[in-house]
């Protein structure tokens, strides 16, 4: 069990990313995007309404977004354990 484990972290170890290309990916997007990576680098996981609530964005600009940030591979996301019905995003950085 200890080498899956073992496994798990190098794999975690390898999807994260230098400072310096984690803001080269950052650079190129519009500033909602940036304004969103902001908040969960300060405060994550968190659902798509509480970005915008954290952000002052509207829901639809949070949406955007995170759909820039995920295709840049910056952001990631998983269900809640709270609310299985919703997803909450974090950083890969």
């Amino acid at each position: 069990m200890s080498m899956s484990t073992a496994e798990d972290r190098a794999a975690a170890a390898d999807d994260l990313l230098s400072e310096e290309e984690y803001r080269d990916r950052l650079r190129d997007l519009p500033p909602s995007a940036k304004l969103v990576a902001k908040v969960l680098e300060s405060d994550s996981p968190l659902s798509q309404g509480q970005l915008a609530e954290e952000s002052l964005l509207p829901d639809r600009t949070v949406r955007y977004a995170l759909n820039r940030l995920e295709e840049v591979e910056l952001v990631g996301s998983r269900y809640s354990f709270r609310d299985a019905r919703k997803q909450v995003y974090f950083l890969k950085h």
